[in-house]
Order: C-alpha cells, then sequence, then structure tokens
C-alpha cells in the first residue's frame, strides 16, 4: 500500500521495543505517529517522549479517534481487543509490524538479519557498528539502545539494512515468526533453545521457525552460524547460500582465541582458514559477547568490510542499554542491569560477572517477568544458571492470573532447590523488600546484577538511591 507523505499512522503496542523502533523510523520520514500501550516503561517510552511522539495509556476504542490513515498493529495485541475491535470496525487498513519492515523499510536493500535464542540485540548492535565505521550508512533497527547511537533505529542513508531477527510470531492475524517478512539475506544465527513457551509447543516448534529462515537465504546470500550449537549446525544444512561459515571457540571456520581478559575488558584473535585476524580488544567481557564479537568479524569480512574498520568498532562498542549495562558504583557497589530471562543468559550473564569481578561477591537478583520465565518449563534449569552467585534474591514471578496453577514457575520451589544446592537464596514480594534487603547485606567492593526484561518496579532507581 502506497501512503502518501505526512499521513497519519497509529501503532498499537508502541512501546515494544521494536514498535518504538518503527515509530521512529516512520516519524523520521514524515509521518504523523501516535501510539498506545498498557505499560509503558524506559528506555522505549523516554525514546519515544523524546521524539515528541504520543503515547496514550491503555488499549481504548478513543484512541482510534480522530480515525488515523493506517494502523500497524503488535504482536501483544489479541483479536479481542477493545482496540482491535475498533480498528475492524473502522474498516482502517493495518499490517503488522515485521510486514511494514520489509514493505516500507527494507525494500530491495541488502538485509543483515540477526538471528537465534540469545546475543541477537548486541550481535546486531556490533555488525551496525563495524557498518557505521566502514562508511556504508546503514538502516538498522535493535531491540534495545546500543551506546553508540543515541536511538534504538536509523533510517538507511546506504545500501545496506540490518536487523534483529525475532522468533517472536507477527502478529494475531499473521501466525509466522517476525524473521519471515524481513527480506533475509545476509543471516546470522546464534544459538537455538526452546522459549517462548506462549508461542512455541516445544523445540521442534521453535526449529521448524528456524528452518523457514535457512530456506528463505538466497544463493548469493551468506550464513554464519554458531559452530558450538548443536540445534544451529543441525539446521544450516537446510541452507542453500554459497557463502557459509561456522564461529566459535572449537571447531569452526571463524575461530576464536581469547588473549586476555580482566576487568578492563578482553582481548582476543580470530583465525580463518591460514589467517590470523585481530587481535581485537572490548571494553565489553564474557564468553557469550566474545562469540558475538566472532560472529561480527565473520559477518564483517563475509560483507567486504576492512580490518581496520571491524578492529576500530569493536575496540570503540559500547555495548547496549540494559545489556550488562553498569549503572553506577554507589558506596563501593557495583550495580549492572542485565536484560537475562532465559536460564542459559542468566548463567552466561553471571559467569561473565565472576571471570570479570573473580575477587567480588556477586549478588544476583532476578525477576521471572517473560512469558517463559513466568511458567514451569525451566524450573529446574534456573538452579544450576543460579549457581555461580553468592546470593540469589528473587521477586515473586511477574502477573501468573492468566496460567493454570500447575503451570506457573515458582520462586519459592527455586530457592528450596538453590538452598540444598548450597546457594544462598530468597524470595522477596516486591522491589522494595529486595531493595532493603540489599542494602543491609551488600558491601563496598560487592557486585549486585539485577536481571528483568521488564521495569521490575523501578528497582534500578529506587537501589542507586538506598546505597548512596
Amino acid at each position: 500500500m502506497e501512503l502518501a507523505a505526512g499521513s497519519h499512522i497509529h501503532l498499537m503496542g508502541i512501546c515494544g521495543t521494536a514498535m518504538a523502533s518503527l515509530a521512529g523510523l516512520l516519524k523520521d520520514r514524515g509521518y504523523k505517529v501516535t501510539g498506545s500501550d498498557l505499560n509503558p516503561y524506559p528506555p522505549m517510552s523516554t525514546q519515544l517522549e523524546n521524539l515528541g511522539i504520543n503515547i496514550m495509556k491503555g488499549y481504548k476504542a478513543e484512541n482510534l479517534h480522530p480515525r488515523p490513515d493506517f494502523v500497524i498493529v503488535g504482536n501483544v495485541i489479541s483479536a479481542n481487543n477493545e482496540e482491535a475491535q475498533e480498528l475492524a470496525k473502522l474498516g482502517i487498513p493495518y499490517t503488522s509490524l515485521p510486514k511494514a519492515m520489509g514493505e516500507f523499510i527494507i525494500e530491495s536493500r541488502e538485509s543483515v538479519v540477526v538471528s537465534g535464542t540469545h546475543g541477537k540485540t548486541t550481535t546486531t548492535s556490533m555488525i551496525t557498528w563495524v557498518a557505521e565505521n566502514q562508511g556504508v550508512k546503514p538502516g538498522f533497527l535493535i531491540g534495545g539502545i546500543p551506546k553508540n547511537f543515541a536511538q534504538s533505529f536509523k533510517n538507511p542513508a546506504g545500501n545496506y539494512f540490518i536487523i534483529e531477527g525475532d522468533e517472536y510470531d507477527t502478529a494475531f492475524f499473521d501466525k509466522v515468526p517476525k524473521f519471515v517478512h524481513y527480506r533475509p539475506k545476509h543471516v546470522v544465527l546464534t544459538s537455538v533453545e526452546f522459549d517462548h513457551a506462549d508461542i512455541y509447543k516445544d523445540l521442534n516448534a521453535v526449529k521448524e521457525a528456524f528452518a523457514r529462515l535457512m530456506k528463505l537465504i538466497p544463493t548469493d546470500g551468506t550464513l554464519i552460524s554458531h559452530a558450538d550449537d548443536k540445534n544451529v549446525m543441525e539446521l544450516r544444512q537446510l541452507a542453500n547460500c554459497k557463502n557459509s561459515f561456522t564461529y566459535g571457540f572449537g571447531k569452526a571456520d571463524f575461530q576464536a582465541h581469547v588473549l586476555k581478559q580482566d576487568a578492563s575488558g578482553v582481548q582476543f584473535e580470530v583465525r580463518f582458514q591460514n589467517e590470523v585476524l585481530g587481535p581485537y580488544q572490548m571494553a565489553i567481557t564474557g564468553d557469550y559477547n566474545i562469540l558475538n564479537a566472532t560472529a561480527t568479524v565473520a559477518m564483517s569480512k563475509c560483507l567486504g568490510f576492512t580490518q581496520e574498520n571491524i578492529k576500530k568498532a569493536l575496540e570503540s562498542f559500547e555495548g547496549v542499554k540494559r545489556r550488562q549495562e553498569i549503572l553506577g558504583e554507589p558506596s563501593g557497589i557495583l550495580v549492572i542491569e542485565d536484560f537475562a530471562h532465559h536460564p542459559t543468559a542468566v548463567r552466561e550473564t553471571i559467569k561473565g560477572m565472576r571471570k570479570r569481578y573473580p575477587e567480588k561477591r556477586v549478588f544476583a537478583v532476578f525477576e521471572p517477568r517473560s512469558a517463559t520465565s513466568r511458567r514451569k518449563v525451566f524450573q529446574k534449569d534456573y538452579v544450576e544458571a543460579f549457581k555461580g552467585a553468592h546470593e540469589v534474591l528473587l521477586a515473586k514471578a511477574f502477573d501468573q492470573s492468566k496460567l493454570e496453577a500447575e503451570n506457573r514457575f515458582s520462586s519459592e520451589e527455586l530457592v528450596s532447590d538453590l538452598q540444598k544446592s548450597s546457594v544462598k537464596a530468597q524470595t522477596f514480594e516486591n522491589a522494595d523488600d529486595i531493595v532493603a534487603a540489599l542494602k543491609s547485606r551488600a558491601q563496598r567492593g560487592d557486585v549486585i546484577v539485577i536481571m528483568s526484561n521488564g521495569g521490575f518496579d523501578g528497582i534500578y532507581t529506587k537501589l542507586l538511591k538506598a546505597l548512596s
């Protein structure tokens, strides 16, 4: 559909990371943009406010009056949502976020899609920063705010569009993974595990989604896949592209070798065929970040970006907001925020903290908030995930009212299992109680890492204030 210049576009579910980014892309192109959301929270709500985009709180029929010219419906919206029903009644043309991205933004550009259960946001940010240093003026959409850019999106001035390819479904009227619409030509596949228990029945269903992506890569495209992940290695066989390479710490086409890692950062090199690429220096640490950077090196080399620009970009890469982001060090206590919610991500985050700060005690604070972490599916896996922490402080799971009792994750059960494994652990009713406990227990030289994929009742600012 052709949209006239200055058309009014309304986004339902505007505070989702990708939706807020699309809102910015559309506003930047001169459209009038409005949006609605149930629970706006930073950093996306702040980004939208800074762009002058009005957020209507709650989904209501009146949000579509005055009548917009076009509506983009987020995947949090169900068919029986009041605003969705008004949309149908008014007969306004609409689409989903991924379809709008493909048709209006990516179009016929070289589309670089970063996909996988873990590491998407950081890897997308890294590749984008290399492309920016290369001078190809890429457009991008990232599911977080990379610190090297002021926001999570940018309209392309050149021929590249780099996008985080989420496997979550598109919309209630379009039940396919988002990345199907992103016109994937160059793809990174970081990992494949069971996740999104609200839409995928089991691991096989997740693998089927990624199989679709593999088959969409054209023969003149590129696939960079993680060699240490057996599900990834199985799926990569389905791709028909000529340029297909693996990366990892073990046997791989692009093999990472760590030279040095401490609190100041990491130095590593990558061996490819008979070449030694690097050494690369980064301020961020942890095995997962080294793998993300190795995937970046591999894709950047395949796209023809120079070693000089890859080195320069990784050395100046500042990370992503909410991804192992240092919030402050009040009273000598380091407070770090991370988006981890899947057990693998929790384990790697804690492991990364232990490697970076080997002499410090690590307090792990966790809010089970994602659709999967609120369910029982990974109940036992979290026991292993938290084992590296000095102490674990668990919030009660976020809103489980729509889940059957036997399917609900239990913070109390996890605490009991952790205590049996000799890990100090305790549950708390709310963020204020966690802050009070940390204020009394944490000492100068400790590290507190807070893990949630939501607002967590403002715990971040509350804790910084209490500790100082």
